[in-house]
């Protein structure tokens, strides 16, 4: 059948053509179902949505990156023929009925997912099958080979590479910006590609590009790195592991992240990368993804398993994750706080952090004795190298060296919240701090966010100061204050926890 081709200006990130729903049963096809456009030498499929009255018959419509794939315009005629199912989609299914899978068939998922072949309903399918049935580790490198394998990969030749990743859950962590500099100022290679938020109040992607642009290919992240030995950019910008960011898009409305495939979506980056040693940083907290102990144990014996099938050196460092990195939430306030602790003047539990995992990496990297590498973290800290490497970096990402923590604008509107009671303060809710800070416009808007004022285990009175709310306008300012308000985030306590037994002896 040939039909008219209408572009229209929306760009969906799938292969999708609508047709009238009379023009698809000429076809013998049904909604989701499979069509094969052919323009010229160029063949495309496509899934199939219909319509009874916004595509009239005799045309395609077509969103607009579909169209430039094919190279197609307003009143192109294509010619569209039915199209088989892949494959692949036998191999889900047999997913789902909790079977495992060979190399070969991952592989086949995987190339398919790319070539926009399989539905967004087959992909769910295939994430929830993951998720309820898991993978045995075997399954899991053959997974985290074919997301690395079908994207582009880093070639940094002739040194070995090192890199870190943390699992996430503790708001605040900006200590890439303060261990990349260290770790490179001692003369290790390290490209650390990472992320924008997607729930968080600042991805590290989104603070860096406060002090530079993070947006890169893979020829520049390589010029970048092989100049300085370090870059933080946004992965996203760069196609490494591009099938993972399609699984990632699936599991955040179902809200789930199934334990395997999480472990392969963070290697496969790194195995992009070229790594040969990566440490994980595993957050441990009631409102992290590491509850307890066990958890965290089970994540580091199977990070460990993966990478020695990989053939990358893995080591995990659990970490304390019950409260925010230093005081600062947000993009613009989280590269002002990491400047100042390179600059000398930042929270002890940030630079204590930063130095901890950068150690690990210098001892690893034979740059210092075992036990000896955060001491040697914090003499290149407070020696100022690593801020002499930052400013060099920033400067090659194309950002100002001359950038200074006084000169990182916050946003102008601002509120303190102070505190509704007396006690000592035991607990901070991690979440509800996050949530205030996106009321308040993080990360889109990069000035707003939260600044703690109050420590753990402090003494307060009501009405004392417990944080500060920056935004960008005085309207989001009011919902984050209202909200704020509202959730509480700061847990008080007097000294006496319980009376046991409470007895009365006067009625």
């Amino acid at each position: 059948m040939e039909l008219e081709v209408r572009v229209w200006d929306i760009r969906v990130g799938r292969n999708e053509a609508t047709l009238n729903e009379e023009d698809a049963r000429h076809l013998g096809i049904h909604p989701r179902e499979r069509v094969t456009l052919f323009a010229g030498r160029k063949r495309q499929v496509a899934i199939v949505n219909t319509t009874k009255s916004v595509v009239e018959k005799g045309i395609v419509a077509l969103p607009r990156d579909v169209a430039d794939e094919c190279g197609l315009k307003d009143g192109d005629v294509v010619s569209l023929k039915p199209a088989e199912k892949p494959r692949s989609v036998e191999f889900i299914r047999k997913k789902m009925e909790k079977q495992a899978l060979n190399e070969g068939e991952y592989e086949a998922i995987v190339r398919d997912v790319l070539a926009g072949n399989l539905s967004e309903i087959e992909i769910t399918a295939f994430v929830s099958a993951l998720y309820i049935n898991d993978m045995t580790m075997e399954e899991t490198g053959y997974l985290t080979k074919a997301i690395a394998e079908n994207g582009e990969r880093l070639k940094l030749e002739g040194k070995p590479v090192f890199d870190k990743h943390s699992l996430g859950g503790v708001p605040g962590n900006k200590i890439t910006l303060l261990i990349v500099p260290i770790v490179a100022a001692a003369g290790l290679t390290i490209p650390k590609t990472s992320s924008r938020a997607i729930t968080s109040a600042s991805g590290t992607a989104d603070t860096m590009e406060v002090l530079a642009p993070v947006t890169f290919n893979a020829q520049e992240i390589e010029g970048i790195v092989d100049k300085t030995g370090g870059i933080i950019c946004w992965g996203g910008g760069v196609n490494l592991a591009p099938a993972d960011d399609i699984f990632i898009r699936v599991e955040h409305p179902l809200a789930i992240d199934p334990h395997n495939l999480a472990i392969c979506s963070v290697m496969a980056k790194k195995y992009a990368v070229g790594a040969d040693y990566v440490v994980i940083d595993l957050p441990l907290g009631p409102e992290t993804k590491v509850r307890t102990m066990e958890e965290a144990k089970k994540y580091a014996r199977d990070f460990i398993a993966l990478g020695e099938k990989l053939g990358i050196k893995v080591e995990c460092a659990v970490t304390y994750g019950d409260k925010p990195i230093g005081r600062a939430i947000g993009p613009a306030l989280e590269a002002r706080e990491a400047l100042q602790a390179l600059e000398g003047t930042a929270p002890s539990s940030l630079t204590e952090k930063s130095c901890e995992i950068a150690g690990i990496i210098l001892e690893a990297g034979g740059v210092a004795r075992k036990g000896e590498g955060k001491g040697r973290a914090y003499d290149i800290l407070q020696s100022g190298e690593a801020l002499d490497k930052m400013r060099e970096i920033i400067k090659a990402q194309g950002g100002d060296p001359s950038v200074t923590s006084e000169k990182i604008v916050v946003g102008p509107h601002r509120a303190t919240i102070t505190s509704p009671g007396s006690g000592y303060a035991v607990g901070m809710s991690n979440k509800d701090l996050v949530t205030i800070a996106r009321a308040a416009g993080a990360p889109r808007d990069k000035g707003a966010g939260i600044l703690l004022t109050l420590s753990m285990g402090k003494k307060v009175k009501k009405g004392d100061p417990v944080f500060e709310i920056y935004a960008e306008s005085e309207y989001k300012l009011e919902q984050a204050v209202k909200l704020a308000n509202q959730l509480q985030p700061i847990e008080l306590e007097g000294m006496l926890l319980e009376r046991i037994p409470e007895y009365r002896v006067v009625e």
